[in-house]
Order: C-alpha cells, then sequence, then structure tokens
C-alpha cells in the first residue's frame, strides 16, 4: 500500500528520515501546481531523481553541468536517439571523452539539487511506492541520506527565517533613499543584478521570481539580503504585472547562459541602474 499525504503535515526532511531508518526501497514522487518530482531509492540510500520539467536524459545533464557544448549536445540527441542512459555512458567513456568518475560526479550534483530544492516547497502532495525502481537504463548512484537530512533540516531553518521575514511574494520593491546606499557601489552576483534589474513599484516578487527563473526560496534569499544591506524597502505594487519589455526578456530567457551573456547582461543592467 503507498503511503501518501501533504508537505503541509509531513515535511520533505521527515519523509527521508523514514526512508533512511526504515532502509525503505520505492520512489516518492511529490507534485504541486506546475511541478512533479521523483526521487528513488535503495535499502534506505538516495539512487535518482527526476524534475518532470526537464529532459530525462544523460546529455541534458551533462550540457547543464557544461560538459557537453549546445553543438555537441545537439549532436549526440541526434546520433543517439535510440540509446539509452547507461549505453550513451559506455559510449562516452569509450571514446575517451569522460570518464565514470566524471559522468557519476555530474549525475550526483544533479540529482541532489532536485532533492535539495525541494525544501523550499511549503506544501505538496507526495506518494511513495515500495519496490518501484529508476526507469529502464538510466545510470543510479548510491548517495547516504545523513548529510542530505542535515543539510534539509538547516535549510528549514532557513527557510521559516526567510518566510517570516518575507511573508508574502505580492509584494514589490523599491530602492531606498539613503544617501550612503548607492548601489552602483555595492559587489552584487550576477543573480543579484538580474533581481536588482527589475526592481519597479510595479513589478511584485512573484513575477520577479518568474522572469528570473527564480525559486520561493532563491528570491527570497536575494530580497533578504538587499534588505540587510539597507539597498531597497518592502512595498505594495502600485501595478498588476510586468511592462511589456519584461514579458519580451523572459521569453528570450534560457537555462544556459554564456559567460559572454552573463557580462552583457552585467552592462545592461549597470547602464539601467545609473539611468535610475
Amino acid at each position: 500500500m503507498a503511503l501518501k499525504g501533504n508537505l503541509r503535515d509531513f515535511s520533505i526532511t521527515q519523509l527521508l528520515n523514514l526512508v533512511h531508518l526504515a532502509r525503505k526501497t520505492g520512489t516518492l514522487t511529490l507534485e504541486r501546481p506546475g511541478d512533479s518530482i521523483a526521487l528513488c531509492f535503495r535499502e534506505g540510500k538516495f539512487v535518482f531523481a527526476q524534475n518532470g520539467h526537464e529532459p530525462l536524459s544523460l546529455a541534458f545533464v551533462l550540457h547543464k553541468a557544461h560538459k557537453l557544448s549546445v553543438q555537441q549536445f545537439r549532436l549526440i540527441k541526434d546520433r543517439t536517439s535510440g540509446m539509452n542512459d547507461k549505453e550513451l555512458g559506455l559510449l562516452l567513456i569509450n571514446a575517451n571523452y569522460l570518464n565514470q568518475r566524471e559522468i557519476l560526479t555530474c549525475l550526483t550534483n544533479h540529482y541532489v539539487a532536485i532533492l535539495q530544492n525541494l525544501h523550499g516547497w511549503p506544501d505538496g502532495d507526495f506518494t511513495f511506492i515500495n519496490n518501484q525502481e529508476p526507469p529502464d537504463g538510466k545510470i543510479t548512484i548510491r548517495v547516504n541520506l545523513d548529510n542530505i537530512i542535515l543539510e534539509g533540516t538547516r535549510r528549514m531553518r532557513e527557510v521559516d527565517q526567510l518566510q517570516n521575514e518575507i511573508p508574502s511574494l505580492h509584494m514589490a520593491l523599491k530602492f531606498t533613499d539613503r544617501p550612503d546606499s548607492n548601489i552602483r557601489n555595492v559587489n552584487l552576483s550576477v543573480n543579484e543584478w538580474r533581481v536588482v534589474s527589475y526592481i519597479n513599484p510595479k513589478n511584485t516578487l512573484r513575477q520577479i521570481a518568474i522572469a528570473t527563473r527564480m525559486s520561493d526560496l532563491e528570491i527570497r534569499r536575494i530580497v533578504f539580503g538587499l534588505l540587510q544591506a539597507g539597498l531597497v524597502e518592502i512595498i505594495r505594487p502600485e501595478g498588476n504585472s510586468l511592462r511589456n519589455n519584461l514579458q519580451r526578456t523572459l521569453s528570450a530567457t534560457t537555462l544556459n547562459v554564456t559567460q559572454e551573456e552573463q557580462k552583457s547582461l552585467i552592462s545592461r543592467i549597470i547602464e539601467r541602474i545609473r539611468s535610475l
């Protein structure tokens, strides 16, 4: 019989603890509107993860980890369409393009990132099905859940703090009028600059998160840092939606941004800040 429930009543950390202590084998599926995640375990160890929004392929994971260029990724997709991940992995190893350790490291980082992002979910339906294995042909890992549970506990505390500080993402931001908070003199990360570029009384935090492809946790973390630095303040939004040019920017955004594109993006953002 499957175990079912909602993350409001049983957190992801508690679920992982159950799997770990009971040495469970099976698949944990978590769903909420627009999202679906599958986590697989074998005898209490974490072995596989899949985000329903992303392609289910080794080539995609290697491309995302910058082990394959765009051209290589497309070429592999075209020429190995009938191969599963295990076959593709062997092909890359035999061709001396990647070794086994590099492939397993990329997959481990990818799977663990999917799992850790679940700590930002305040709710969502879950189902655990005993003895359900990962899809055929997939390369599995074997990760002990101890460190993941400890990291999850830390993240849950961070989530609680950030939700207390920024309870609603339906608010907007504006720059403070303090003379000592000149944003041009502040050393911000690329993601922080991306958020800053959309700061406008008409743009809600939720809309900025969507435009910058950030999770609720990521947008709260960045906004909290800007608040702590005294650069911005939270206000009620003045409009209903982002401007048309923001929507055009969003539609042109890709998941993989090259270094040159990042530099160009930062340059455009700096120019916009200077014009404020």
